[in-house]
């Protein structure tokens, strides 16, 4: 059994006004747990240490509160709680921070991890990982629902959750239900903002992330609770759908209500803090995150990826392994088509444009940016759907037009799209690469290799100027772009 040191921190103020405590213990010895961020073989302190990370994990024990409202969220998304039942709760914290204070750039993402697949996973932390630890950022992974420590009913996950996974770590980890994990992601976000224990100093700013379901649960946070907690000063809302989670918790695969791709939930218009929306064609489309549309303000910037789907072979494949001085060729070979994912042969080789991982990296640079000196990011049109709504409006290639553009969509080798060949499950959230033949990239590109990369160079520095991509990845974009290559060599 572990034994960790143990520490009671003052948390100021809790929703109700009165004294909040919890108990952070830690930093614990041995091995984290966390599914699908590195590599077999190389551990997670292994690789964050060759790059001067430092990775350590903390267990948070306190009181939660859960908060009754109306159940759905109006559309509007504005709506009022009031304070209802407490009960305890255990639960762990991963922190990764750079092992040199003095690296530290004075932000914390605090990511509201990911259940879906009966696990934690942290896929903001996934995408955006190599500009975090480029940059300075500290991170924080909280397990703030259920699923991640106990699993999720009828998921058969390929990564066990905690509990599971190490009993003699994580045996006595203890979370009411999902109805009190907005509380609990708001004393892990004080912790995170005021204490140096976690991150090596006291963070100038705490950002909250959340990708997919973890979104539909930040929605839920900033319309309901964040005008009352007040813990974050800026939030990342990526990969959401129509809807929102409900205040009394249990959105997963099994249970979403009938209309949850339908009833759009917007962020409140009175929103206190900076946000930036960050969808794929798969949450646009697939997901109804399309009903919650709503121009950009002063605090909200909505982003949708022309040729992105919901996951993808960065996301699946080449994030675990992916680091500065990266091979191109490796990240090419990484990120490839491919037919074969998480135990599945699909009927077509799923999303494999690098766009999504980019861009990521740059709406975190700006949201940053953003907090700390009140630029906002810029804005991005929306996709373009076709007449009747159902489908998105499409180039001659099929590339879908509208969005956020990216030379991976402007000047393709292949339709890349966010609409799975399949919608079944997990496989709907892929998307689908449709490689072009040797033809069609000849009439493309008439001088091979060479006319494709001149091209593809030009609409790269289009989305650097336009603020899209950052510049610090034009050097292993165009490398990775040449080794991809597909045609001749020209």
């Amino acid at each position: 059994m572990v034994r960790p040191r143990l520490k009671t921190l003052s948390l100021g103020l809790d929703p109700r006004g009165g004294p909040l405590a919890a108990r952070l213990e830690g930093p614990l010895g041995g091995l984290p747990f966390l599914g699908g961020l590195f590599p077999a073989g190389l551990g997670p302190a292994q690789a964050l240490a060759a790059q001067g990370y430092v990775e350590e994990e903390y267990f948070l024990a306190g009181t939660a509160t859960r908060f009754d409202g109306p159940d759905p969220l109006p559309e509007s998304g504005a709506v009022g709680v009031t304070p209802a039942a407490t009960a305890p709760y255990r639960t762990r914290l991963l922190v990764r921070r750079p092992a040199n204070p003095e690296r530290f750039n004075g932000t914390v993402l605090v990511e509201w991890l990911n259940v879906t697949a009966g696990t934690d996973i942290a896929p903001v932390y996934g995408y955006a990982h190599r500009h975090l630890l480029r940059a300075g950022f500290a991170w924080v992974g909280v397990s703030a629902q259920r699923g991640g420590i106990d699993g999720v009913a009828g998921m058969v996950s390929l990564v066990p959750p905690l509990r599971v996974a190490a009993p003699a770590r994580y045996g006595d980890l203890v979370h009411p239900g999902d109805a009190w994990s907005f509380d609990i992601f708001s004393q892990a976000g004080m912790v995170a903002g005021s204490h140096r224990e976690l991150v090596g100093a006291v963070p100038a700013r705490v950002i909250a992330v959340g990708e997919s379901q973890s979104a539909h649960y930040l929605i839920t946070y900033l319309n309901a609770i964040d005008p009352v907690a007040r813990v974050f000063q800026g939030a990342l809302v990526m990969g959401r759908a129509a809807s929102s989670a409900p205040l009394a918790g249990g959105i997963d695969l099994a249970n979403r209500p009938a209309d949850f791709y339908r009833r759009g939930v917007r962020l409140r218009r009175d929103m206190r803090i900076p946000v930036l929306n960050f969808d794929s064609e798969t949450d646009v489309l697939q997901r109804g995150a399309r009903h919650a549309r709503q121009p950009d303000s002063e605090h909200l910037r909505l982003w949708e990826l022309a040729g992105a789907a919901h996951a993808d072979t960065y996301m699946l494949s080449a994030s675990p392994e992916d680091r500065e001085g990266i091979d191109p060729v490796r990240l090419a070979m990484l990120t490839a088509p491919t037919h074969r994912v998480m135990g599945m042969t699909l009927a077509a080789p799923i999303n494999a444009g690098l766009q999504q991982h980019y861009v990521t990296q740059a709406a975190i640079q700006h949201l940053d940016r953003w907090v700390a000196e009140g630029v906002a990011p810029p804005r991005g049109a929306w996709l373009s759907l076709d007449e009747e709504g159902a489908g998105f409006a499409v180039d001659r290639l099929g590339n879908a037009l509208g969005g956020i553009r990216t030379p991976w969509v402007d000047v393709p080798t292949a339709a890349l799209s966010g609409l799975a060949a399949s919608a079944e499950g997990f496989a709907g959230l892929f998307g689908v690469t449709r490689p072009f033949g040797a033809d069609l990239l000849r009439d493309l590109y008439p001088e091979g290799r060479s006319d494709y990369l001149g091209r593809f160079a030009g609409a790269l520095d289009r989305a650097i100027g336009q603020g899209f991509i950052l510049a610090a990845d034009r050097d292993e974009i165009l490398a990775t772009a040449a080794a991809a290559w597909p045609g001749d060599s020209g």
